[in-house]
């Protein structure tokens, strides 16, 4: 244990170096990438928009050229993105942040120039001035998702992270280092961790996180080991002289302290702090859907299911001809599920099982267990499954009469998978509150594991959906799901 102990300090001590460099470096590193990349982006659309529309000749006035105009708004918009943030570390790798920081700095700028050029009486191209903005939208949002591609691929590896102290009870510890292992895009790499007493054991309990000290010694150990960032996983065994001793002890601008508070699955909006007497007291709201939200969510899937069936019309027609020419049955499945505030609703689905293939159900049962999944019945290789069924299972093709379900009101683009009535018979009293809100033909689920998923996993993302619901979130889920379809893999039943 000594050994193991020292071989930590050692590694620990021949690595502090590169670490001290790279984590005062990374953070500068990938926003001058990030102003590099804005600027270049805007530049190319606002000029590229001019030659096509305007030439770049051309002039707003005698005395002002429009390349000048073009030059001022290339300016002022990347000056913006990174004036609303767009570009801080904090918020770069995951989430919706970033791009909406982005969508709102870019709307408010074009905004502020309309209302001065109204006022002032400048007459812009009104085609120039329309053209640039979604263009260049579309353009940003395209480089921030590359950008975004390769900052996980680096974080994968531990590169441009926070090297993370975690502080902390032992459960409580091991719980985030888990938790920040299956989530390396969030930007930590824990390096260490300080527990209430060593008892000279070399790591956590499950993890491969060394115990590099306890409270006392929290500050010695950042600066033995590199880190540079304390992130306290429980204060139960803090005193809040203890935590304010740790902030006070961390290098302003380079060393940063991260308090999590313990509650899962709870997204920013509902999240709120609020100073107290110096207390920074966190105001958590409880879920609730306005008629502003229910209304907003009805219209996109109203729309947006009726643009896809006049759309996929034919290939729905032909899919159908596909299941009735390659298997006996009818081409259509139906089956009874639980939809909104417990209704049953009978939701469609291309046939892609045997007929019959319900009456088989009960013997394979017994191969669940080895999924880890009690409640929902899932299998990789089920044997019902036809060879056209299969194939359309690997894309979601069968589940695309679902829109029809979406058109009909009983179902949602995005929501909570749609279960079956004896699963609900299972279910615990605290997973109803998936009700609160219709299904979807895709949603968290579908993103999140499919088939892998264990039914603790399920349930934990379809209520983390559910209470944290919003029109930007649905949409990360949908860009998603096109991802997954296009990669090999099984639905969900």
């Amino acid at each position: 244990m000594v050994a193991a102990t020292a071989d930590i300090a050692n590694a620990a001590t021949a690595g502090n170096a590169v670490r001290s460099v790279s984590t005062r470096s990374w953070r500068q590193s990938i926003s001058t990438n990030l102003l590099i990349s804005d600027l270049l982006v805007v530049a190319a659309t606002v000029f590229v928009t001019q030659y096509f529309w305007l030439g770049l000749g051309a002039r707003l006035s005698e005395d002002l050229p429009y390349w000048l105009v073009s030059g001022a708004i290339t300016a002022l918009w990347t000056w913006t993105l990174g004036l609303n943030d767009s570009r801080s570390h904090r918020i770069l790798g995951t989430g919706w942040t970033e791009y909406l920081r982005v969508i709102g700095g870019s709307f408010r700028l074009f905004g502020f120039i309309a209302i001065v050029a109204y006022l002032a009486k400048v007459d812009l191209a009104r085609g120039y001035f329309l053209l640039t903005l979604p263009i260049g939208l579309a353009a940003l949002l395209l480089s921030r998702a590359v950008w975004r591609r390769w900052l996980l691929h680096r974080r994968a590896v531990g590169a441009y992270s926070a090297h993370a102290l975690l502080v902390g009870s032992r459960a409580s510890v091991a719980n985030l280092a888990h938790e920040l292992k299956s989530a390396p895009g969030a930007g930590f790499t824990p390096v260490g961790a300080c527990v209430p007493s060593t008892d000279g054991e070399a790591f956590l309990l499950g993890t491969e996180v060394p115990i590099v000290g306890t409270f006392s010694t929290v500050i010695d150990a950042m600066h033995k080991h590199g880190a540079d960032t304390v992130v306290i996983a429980s204060a139960d065994d803090l005193s809040a002289t203890e935590v304010k001793r740790i902030s006070w002890g961390l290098e302003a601008g380079r060393q940063h302290l991260v308090l999590a508070p313990g509650i899962m699955d709870i997204a920013g909006p509902r999240m709120h702090v609020r100073p107290v007497a110096g207390l920074p007291l966190i105001h958590v709201e409880t879920p609730t859907f306005s008629q502003g939200q229910r209304f907003t969510k009805r219209a996109v899937d109203l729309v947006a299911s009726g643009i896809g069936i006049v759309v996929l019309s034919p290939l729905l027609l032909v899919l159908a001809l596909i299941v009735r020419l390659t298997s006996p049955g009818p081409a259509l499945f139906y089956q009874e599920r639980v939809g909104r505030n417990g209704k049953h609703f009978r939701m469609l689905k291309f046939r892609s099982m045997v007929q019959g293939a319900e009456d088989q159900l009960e013997m394979l049962r017994a191969r669940q267990a080895e999924l880890g999944n009690e409640v929902l019945f899932k299998m990789r290789d089920d044997p019902r499954i036809t060879k056209v069924g299969r194939v359309m299972r690997k894309f979601s093709l069968d589940e695309l009469p679902q829109l029809f379900n979406v058109f009909a009101g009983n179902m949602s683009l995005i929501g909570p998978r749609p279960p079956l009535p004896a699963e609900v018979e299972k279910y615990a009293e605290h997973v109803h509150r998936r009700f609160l809100m219709k299904p979807g033909i895709t949603g968290p689920w579908q993103v999140g594991g499919r088939s892998t998923l264990s039914w603790e996993e399920s349930v934990r993302l379809d209520l983390s959906y559910v209470e944290n619901w919003s029109l930007a979130n649905d949409m990360l889920i949908l860009f998603k799901t096109v991802k997954v379809v296009l990669a090999p893999g099984e639905t969900a039943a």
